[in-house]
């Protein structure tokens, strides 16, 4: 046997090898027949190269990418894993040798029809491409556009009005995680469970697979283009299961920079002009019907780091400004990959423990337990030690003091009362960060968690899609001092405050609040004092979501709704011309009418969402669905897998993702586990082979 290929009653590839080298590759292969389009896609937005096939609106990705050198850094990192490490890069080479083979073969269910659409052939994946779409997958994942808002605020309303906004921002990827140990269990044995919350894609951003070789025989969610399982894994003996730590660990630099006969020159801290690296590159962007056109990119790096928005002559609107990125793996030349073999070999949390502290990016808090009664809660990832300004805004790179000077030592946390619950809130990683999520899904998680003593793996979906909306509060106090209302805004009112402040997808009274809340968001927004913000500098397009006023409001609403006077705004008077708004327009039927799943696909096609179904939860929930109040309803954001990893015994482990297994569209597995996702149902981890179908000897 060289590599075997097994699939369950969900199409979920399970795989069984002499080697991990073996195994590494016949996970690239089975990844690549199963997901060629998605693989294709990763690659080329890697390498900045997307626009050649997704024209226009794939430019400002393809640009920021080249900018920051993604593909330069993915490459020097994995010629730095090649000599301080060579046993990982064999094996990423390996995964890389089956990618490209299965890319090579037709799959089963015949190509996925986007490459028909495009004229696409799949090009050839290089032994640093994982790396890379590793770092294009998580390069905005720490959100430091959220630095250009907090100057863009402070602009406009002075410094005191940062942390009114201080939210989960838009472009924030988040998750919930809990670990309740074996003295909370039926079993004795201790249970992890959760929901990684990130862009709803379409095939999904999360893989199921199982990984078995003599050394090791794992069960988890991979990344596709990424060998092994980093995030949420199952050895049998330990499991381990990450949530966004919400630290900070990428800094923005404000650079001074001058043309001379030689190039382009940065004024570095000490007061003197130092030659910046500097070349131009070349992105072709396809056009209709069938053109095609070249924008050159010009690619600058100082010491500090590669410039990502403007330049000598500043941003396009003329603006004086030129920013350059600082982040660990183009200091270091270490993505962290180190990690990732450890991980599938980790017996106990004490493995996984010493595997983690190789992990650099993104930075996680990671829960994880053993069969022996081992359980672990930490933060793992690289966080620069550098000033507290640093990580609230620009600094200029040409004064001193804005060196990093060190790595933060990652901390630790216990359990309480049996269980740890991270929620992107305030946690283990407060130190490490400045903004982070508000406390609502960790403590409904916390309190449906004190609520039983025992609990059991079958139990745990009753928390994943749990819709208690936390937030809901200040919009609703606002609204019960309201008085003088007309007999429909009276009755509107009336019914919101009876309301279970539950979103679920068949709630009228759900409906009727976010209806309110989207009013309530637009009035502010709209309001002279606020207004003044919406017209953000002519940033790269990558970065102005997070410039957006709408969605900063929406997110920020119940601070801006508790804080002590606001500007001048009568919130009052907005609050009730909302009401009177949504109640002259009649009822509003249920959330799920309008809160329907938006996911995101490489090829957009304007009838996509006519079919997609209608969601419950919201931001603040436990089943946390996000719309964008004020500007749609429609959720781009969701859990993207769930999974329940049982240390009693591993077969009574559940998972699920939106979609399915195989990323072509009428494949049988394409949507099959979309009615399970939708209901909170969970679907089993098989792990026996002789349960599964053998579906190929390679």
């Amino acid at each position: 046997m060289s590599a075997e290929t097994y699939r369950d009653a969900w199409g979920i590839p399970h795989l069984r090898a002499d080697t991990p080298l073996e195994l590494a590759r016949a996970q690239g292969r089975v990844t690549a027949r199963d997901r060629a389009w998605q693989l294709e896609v990763e690659r080329h937005r890697a390498q900045g190269t997307s626009a050649s096939f997704l024209g226009p609106e794939a430019l400002s990705w393809d640009r920021l990418a080249r900018r920051a050198r993604l593909a330069d850094t993915a490459r020097r990192c994995f010629t730095a894993l090649e000599a301080n490490d060579p046993e990982t890069a064999a094996w990423v080479r390996a995964y890389v040798d089956g990618v490209n083979e299965g890319l090579a073969g037709a799959p089963e269910d015949g190509p996925a029809p986007e490459f028909a659409r495009t004229g696409l052939t799949p090009g050839r994946w290089e032994p640093w491409t994982p790396l890379g779409v590793w770092l294009a997958t998580h390069l905005l994942f720490a959100g430091f556009p959220a630095k250009l808002w907090r100057e863009h605020i402070t602009a406009h309303l002075g410094p005191e009005a940062v942390p009114l906004f201080a939210a989960d921002g838009p472009g924030t990827a988040g998750s919930n995680g809990w670990l309740v140990s074996g003295e909370r269990t039926t079993t004795g044995h201790a249970l992890i469970a959760g929901d990684p919350h990130r862009f709803i894609e379409d095939p999904g951003v999360y893989q199921q697979i199982h990984l078995s070789c003599p050394e090791f025989d794992v069960v988890g969610l991979a990344v596709p283009g990424i060998p092994g399982i980093a995030h949420f894994g199952h050895t049998g003996t330990v499991a381990w299961a990450i949530t966004n730590a919400m630290a900070d660990y990428q800094d923005l630099y404000r650079e001074r920079l001058r043309r001379t006969g030689a190039g382009v020159e940065a004024l570095g801290p000490d007061g003197v002009w130092r030659r910046a690296a500097r070349h131009t590159e070349t992105v072709e962007v396809a056009g209709e019907p069938g053109g095609r056109e070249s924008v050159e990119v010009e690619v600058i790096e100082t010491d500090r780091g590669p410039v990502i928005a403007g330049g000598p002559e500043g941003l396009d609107d003329g603006t004086p400004a030129a920013l350059s990125l600082r982040h660990p793996p183009r200091v270091t030349s270490d993505l962290g990959f180190g990690a990732l073999l450890p991980l599938l070999r980790a017996r106990t949390v004490a493995d996984v423990d010493r595997a983690l502290d190789a992990w650099t990016e993104p930075v996680n808090v990671v829960q994880a337990a053993d069969t022996g009664g081992g359980l672990l809660h930490r933060v793992a990832g690289r966080v620069p030690v550098r000033p507290d300004a640093n990580r609230l805004r620009p600094v200029p790179a040409w004064e001193p003091g804005h060196e990093w000077t060190g790595w933060h030592t990652p901390p630790r946390a216990g359990l309480t009362g049996g269980v740890a619950v991270m929620a992107n809130q305030r946690g283990p990683a407060a130190p490490l960060g400045v903004e982070f999520a508000p406390p609502h899904r960790a403590d409904r998680i916390a309190t449906l968690l004190a609520g039983r003593e025992r609990w059991s793996a079958a139990d745990m979906p009753a928390i994943h899609t749990d819709t208690h909306l936390g937030s809901a509060g200040p919009l609703l106090d606002h609204l019960a001092a309201l008085t003088g209302l007309t007999p429909e805004a009276a009755a509107l009112r009336d019914r919101l405050l009876a309301w279970d402040r539950r979103m679920d997808a068949d709630s009228t009274g759900a409906a009727a609040y976010a209806a309110v809340r989207t009013a309530v968001v637009r009035e502010l927004a709209a309001h002279p004092v606020l207004a003044a913000a919406s017209a953000a500098p002519a940033y790269p397009e990558a970065l102005l979501p997070w410039l957006a006023l709408v969605p900063r409001v929406a997110y920020a609403l119940e601070h801006l709704l508790r804080a002590d006077g606001l500007y001048g705004i009568d919130r009052a008077a907005a609050v009730r011309a909302a009401l009177e708004e949504v109640a002259a327009r009649g009822p509003a039927g249920t959330w799920g009418d309008t809160h329907r799943l938006a996911p995101w696909r490489a090829l957009p096609d304007a009838t996509a969402h006519a079919d997609e179904p209608g969601l419950s939860g919201d931001h603040d929930c436990v089943l946390c669905t996000s719309p964008v109040p004020g500007l749609t309803d429609r959720a781009a954001r969701g859990p993207a897998a769930r999974y329940v990893w049982d240390l009693a015994d591993r077969a009574d482990s559940r998972w699920v993702v939106p979609h399915g297994a195989s990323g072509i569209p009428g494949s049988a597995h394409h949507r099959d586990q979309q009615p399970l996702w939708l209901a909170g149902e969970l679907a089993p981890v098989v792990t026996d082979f002789d349960r599964l179908t053998k579906e190929t000897d390679d």
